[in-house]
């Protein structure tokens, strides 16, 4: 039996604990947001509800909110365990996810219209909830105070595939080129964290980044705005089962 992994402290202010683990065998990166004032935490795309209710319990934060940056089964796969954990949490995730058949569980929606943000607030903490579709009809990317919440809109290398059911390469195209403007606007020293661990290049395989290094590493970034270089990188669709899987559904 597989040990279950301790949640590493990957940010940590004043303000601010995120704590980041990497669960499943599709290398997901689940992250929980806590306000250091109030105790109240978020978690990002749970993969199992019951591990991040009990890390909450052990360590006495309330959890009140899970935020979704897409519908894909293993992003929302803790979600009903976590509602059996905590009935009172609120499950938030856009309303555009319904294009791809979405029904819930979930609580909240985001409504804003694709390359805009909304507005999260956790505790004493305000974050951006952009409108990124691509992966996904709805897939929002989170920014705020010292972080980007990437999801597979962005990984640390490159995009996330858009030949899944809902996916569009695209709109995918147009998030990138907002991302690239929006996030050249940040510091540069705020971390990236994406909503799984690959590989790079150079094989390392980090788990967060700066943006100063996505911005200068990011192969979907660095083509972002050149239609022709963009709609030829690689790993934007594969010969697989997932794809065969979107095929049959459209």
């Amino acid at each position: 039996m597989s040990a279950i992994p301790v949640p590493a402290a990957i940010y940590d202010d004043d303000e601010m604990l995120v704590l980041q683990a990497q669960l499943g065998g599709w290398d997901n990166l689940n992250h929980l947001i806590i306000c250091k004032s109030t105790g109240q935490a978020a978690i990002v795309d749970p993969f199992s509800g019951g591990y991040w209710a009990r890390v909450c319990g052990e360590r006495g934060f309330t959890l009140t909110s899970a935020l979704l940056t897409h519908s894909h089964w293993d992003h929302t796969k803790g979600v009903e365990g976590l509602l059996k954990a905590i009935p009172e949490v609120r499950v938030w995730v856009h309303e555009l996810e319904s294009g791809r058949g979405w029904e819930g569980p979930d609580t909240d929606r985001w409504n804003n219209p694709p390359l805009t943000s909304a507005e999260f607030s956790l505790g004493n903490l305000t974050f951006k909830v952009h409108c990124t579709p691509g992966h996904t009809p709805g897939h929002v990317t989170i920014c705020g105070h010292g972080i980007v919440l990437s999801g597979d809109c962005l990984f640390l290398g490159r995009c996330g595939r858009t030949d899944l059911f809902g996916g569009d390469i695209h709109a995918q195209h147009e998030s990138l080129i907002y991302l690239k403007s929006m996030l050249a606007e940040c510091p540069q020293d705020w971390l990236v964290l994406p909503g799984h661990q690959y590989a790079l290049e150079d094989g390392s395989t980090p788990t967060f980044t700066t943006l100063a290094e996505l911005m200068s590493g990011n192969a979907a970034l660095a083509a972002a705005g050149d239609w022709d270089e963009f709609s030829r990188l690689e790993f934007l669709s594969f010969d697989d089962s997932l794809a065969a899987k979107a095929k049959a559904t459209r």
